[in-house]
């Protein structure tokens, strides 16, 4: 080498000088390096089972741990060699306790069988055998600091059966072995199948916090933030079961005046007027059906849009035999072709066929459909007629069969069926839903349709299914349904309940009765301690999946949003009781401000 560059070489400062500490001091049990400490653990033994993602704990830990795994593929024919012998130990050492009329050892019972299973397994070609070391670096910037961490980290692994031991007198060697340079100095193992080792996948997580979106929630793992947009799943549909009182209504509200900030569209049906106060706070437009009510909605309307391949008239027929079967029960084959014979009749002589050119005429009522069907000749369709009576001329007039009058135009927009008798409400409940498709069709932006009380519609099989239609189909029209029931074994038995249920990619769990827990815990997979989290959940708390993830959640809402969505009686009679005091004390003023001075 030149001797003046190697002169100057000297004396020029290094990478490694500029990045390294000013002093590394190494303890028999910790290592400090600068102002920082450190300490390695290893595992030293492991349960006889593990379930799978059981590291999730260490890599969600609360405090910053650095974790090394190292995996070495073992040669398969030296394993079974090894396997051999041992079996022969403990079949012999078995052996030897019977002919001495001694107890078996249950545990050398219990390591027999399962090297006689990994040896079969091995045989097969089934499983592979690896050495598996596990580190654990624990940074601290106090010693005592680290003693308090180091507690909890063992602690945590021992509630997972998992002994966890200090890298005594070879902290320097633990240290390096968990810096990301790919050399194990302790090598310190456990011999681990394929199955086994697999549960060690440590690319978990219990986080749900996106770059966009709203906000659902506090982790309450991890305190993080849940941060959600459900319009960039492949469906944004959701699902929500939870008992009477949990906060499920109070979630749903939330992520609705939250979505609507952001410009989507919010359609809500409310079968128990708890919207009202939400709609009129935001200025949305609260309709109300009932006897008394001035607003009407015609199942018979078309949405007069033209679709490339669809039939707009064949799928409002099959909508209205669906509707039909609703209000008038179970129909024989021969009254369902009387019926459909009667729907085309009756759209027909209005001046509407199946020629989308015709599809804007004015539709027909269902006093329309009662005249066809008593002008028809069959006995059958007189008493098909006698069974819709009552909507046309009977106690229930003037509900179904009058013009709609009503339309989609407020961004926030409510329909309340609260004034309606139970009968009534599933009825109303699938013309509305069904008007509300048929508007959706005609123009496409961002909404969510909320469906409280979705159990009136999962009732009865053809409401079921229309629904289930709609959350099939909703992706196409940019639409989020939203479905909400307390009833969740009933949801869940049918099979329409079942497949709106695989077509959300969101689901909210929240506190379950115990006597619906086995069933939701069957259908969505729980853990033991899952279920209990849903036994003993706080209003407002839950579980939270999107898509592949899942999170325990906690419901948060600032004071102002809290007036607008909280229904506790006794906080909206505090509510009431301050804005009238409000009210008093403006009008006071008032009257102080014209009262004139005296002289």
């Amino acid at each position: 080498m030149n001797e003046p560059v190697f002169q100057l070489g000297k004396g020029m400062v290094s990478v490694q000088d500029i990045i390294a500490p000013p002093a590394i001091e190494v303890d028999f049990d910790y290592l400090k390096i600068g102002n920082k400490y450190f300490r390695t653990l290893f595992i030293a033994g492991y349960p006889r089972f593990v379930s799978a993602n059981w590291l999730a704990p260490l890599i969600n830990f609360d405090h910053s741990l650095e974790i090394a795994m190292y995996i070495y593929p073992i040669e398969g024919k030296g394993v079974l060699d090894n396997l051999r012998r041992k079996i022969a130990e403990m079949e012999a050492e078995i052996q030897t306790d019977v002919e001495r009329g001694r107890l078996i050892n249950p545990s050398t019972q219990a390591k027999l069988e399962d090297a006689c299973s990994l040896q079969e397994q091995l045989v097969k070609g089934a499983e592979r055998f690896f050495q598996f070391g596990l580190y654990i670096t624990i940074p601290a910037d106090s010693l005592e600091e680290l003693n308090k961490v180091t507690k909890e980290v063992t602690s945590t692994l021992g509630s997972l059966l998992i002994i966890a031991k200090h890298a005594t007198l070879q902290m320097e060697d633990g240290f390096k072995t968990t810096v990301p340079t790919c050399i194990d100095k302790l090598m310190i193992t456990r011999n681990m199948d394929t199955t086994s080792l697999a549960t060690t996948f440590p690319f978990t997580s219990s986080e749900l916090t996106a770059n966009e979106g709203i906000l659902y929630g506090i982790n309450e793992h991890n305190d993080s933030l849940i941060i959600f947009d459900r319009f960039s799943l492949e469906n944004a549909n959701s699902c929500l079961f939870a008992k009477s009182g949990s906060g499920k209504s109070y979630l749903v509200k939330l992520e609705t005046l939250r979505s609507l900030m952001f410009g989507t569209e919010i359609i809500v049906i409310d079968p128990e007027a708890e919207y009202k106060a939400l709609a009129e706070a935001v200025g949305g437009e609260y309709i109300t059906f009932g006897f008394q009510s001035q607003s009407k909605i015609n199942p018979f309307d078309l949405s007069a849009v033209y679709q490339e391949g669809e039939n707009e008239l064949g799928l409002k027929i099959l909508s209205l035999h669906s509707l039909f079967k609703v209000i008038m029960g179970q129909l024989s084959s021969s009254e369902e072709a009387i019926l459909d014979r009667a729907l085309v009749l009756t759209y027909k002589m209005k001046g509407i066929t199946n020629d989308p050119a015709t599809q804007k005429n004015e539709p027909p009522l269902m006093e329309d459909l009662y005249k066809t069907l008593i002008g028809m000749e069959e006995a059958q369709a007189k008493g098909l007629a006698e069974r819709i009576e009552k909507f046309v001329r009977g106690s229930f007039v003037g509900i179904f069969d009058q013009h709609s009058n009503v339309d989609i135009k407020n961004p926030f927009t409510v329909f309340s069926t609260k004034e309606l008798e139970e009968s009534l409400r599933p009825i109303a409940m699938f013309i509305i839903l069904d008007y509300i498709w048929t508007k959706i069709k005609k123009e496409m932006k961002q909404r969510i349709l909320v469906v409280d009380e979705a159990w009136y519609l999962m009732k009865y099989p053809d409401s079921a299914n229309f629904l289930y239609s709609i959350a099939k189909r909703a992706r196409k029209y940019y639409l989020g349904l939203t479905t909400i029931t307390q009833d969740v074994e009933d949801f869940l038995t049918g099979d329409y309940g079942k497949a709106i249920l695989t077509n959300s990619s969101i689901q909210v769990l929240m506190k379950q009765s115990p006597a619906a827990i086995d069933k939701v815990a069957q259908v969505f997979y729980l853990s033991e301690g899952e279920k209990q989290l849903l036994l003993s959940a706080n209003i407002g708390e839950g579980i939270f999946f999107a898509g592949p993830n899942h999170v325990a959640i906690r419901v948060v809402a600032s004071p102002e949003e809290h007036e607008l969505i909280t229904t506790r009686p006794e906080e909206l009679m505090a509510i009431q009781k301050r804005k009238e005091e409000m009210i008093q004390k403006a009008k006071q003023a008032t009257v102080q401000n014209e009262t004139p001075p005296t002289i």
